[in-house]
């Protein structure tokens, strides 16, 4: 039986063990893979107070580093959903189930998937959702970057350092991403873009991405062009599904909260990336975990009296 159970180890989810370990509490923190969520799909951090610059993984393993200190424990598994019982909260797995007075959800989100042909068929065979990850494999390759968000324009910076050319071809006639962002994109001679345009389809042969065809929004236009890769940045969505039969999520999954990371569920707290708020960043999630870690001991310390 521990005191809190924190699913997810990603920036919000650690940092909220740790400040339940600093208040004595027994903490377990349950998560799939690795510790660090998607900042392990980030290769430069600059905007993390205290770094002019960091690595997603080296950041990762400084916030890991000091739960083991507090006594959190580590555990890998797969959630499958979770049951109240009173003050008891389970936390079924696919191979156990742990009991807990409180849980603090931290699974985050995943990358949104355009729907497209061919986006499945070519999945790891030229479509990729982290530059981090893939881009070393399309060197002097043309590649194109869907999205004009911050994720979608940096990994089209980083993917310039390997690729021929990157294009980005976005829905609008402007990008969404930071100025200072937008500003070095301009700048990167590799940098193209397609504006006003979405993509209709993605083609190749047995082995690999060979073409893409892509829809002008505003005049219907289709156009097909030859890249070597895909890598896809449309946005978001919560990795909820777990605990959808709650009632503490929107209609899009995302989880409600109020500034106390409380839930509609007593003494069930989200932290982090599937949270529904305005603002999803490193910074963001560090401070939402802090609180609900806080919030962990004042519930136990209102509910144990």
């Amino acid at each position: 039986m521990y005191d809190t159970i924190i699913i997810g180890a990603g920036p919000a989810g650690m940092t909220a063990a740790l400040y339940a370990a600093r208040s004595n509490l027994k903490v377990a923190l349950l998560e799939r893979g690795i510790y660090g969520g998607q900042m392990n799909n980030t290769a430069d951090i600059e905007n993390y107070p205290g770094y002019a610059a960091i690595s997603g993984p080296e950041l990762a393993e400084k916030m890991f580093e000091p739960l083991e200190k507090f006594g959190v424990e580590h555990l890998f598994g797969q959630l499958v959903k979770i049951e109240l019982d009173g003050e008891v909260k389970k936390v079924i797995t696919e191979d156990e189930v742990l009991e807990a007075s409180t849980v603090v959800l931290a699974m985050g989100a995943q990358h949104r998937l355009l729907g497209v042909p061919g986006e499945e068929t070519y999945n790891s065979r030229g479509v990729s959702y982290c530059a981090v990850c893939d881009g070393a494999f399309f060197r002097d390759q043309d590649l194109l970057v869907v999205g004009g968000g911050d994720s979608a324009v940096e990994e089209a910076i980083f993917l310039t350092q390997f690729a021929k050319s990157v294009t980005i071809v976005h829905r609008r006639d402007e990008l969404r991403a930071q100025k200072i962002i937008q500003d070095r994109a301009f700048a990167n001679e590799k940098i193209s873009f397609i504006w006003d345009s979405v993509v209709e389809e993605i083609q190749g042969d047995e082995l690999k991405v060979q073409s893409v065809r892509i829809r002008n929004v505003k005049t219907s236009q289709v156009s097909e062009h030859a890249f070597g890769g895909v890598f896809i940045y449309v946005g978001l969505d919560p990795m909820s599904e777990s605990v959808s039969d709650l009632g503490i999520t929107d209609e899009a999954g995302w989880i409600e909260t109020n500034d106390l990371m409380e839930t509609k569920q007593a003494g069930v707290f989200a932290v982090g990336d599937i949270r529904k708020k305005h603002l999803r960043q490193i910074t963001t999630a560090v401070g939402d975990g802090a609180i609900a870690g806080q919030q962990v001991y004042n519930y136990l310390l209102e509910h144990t009296k």
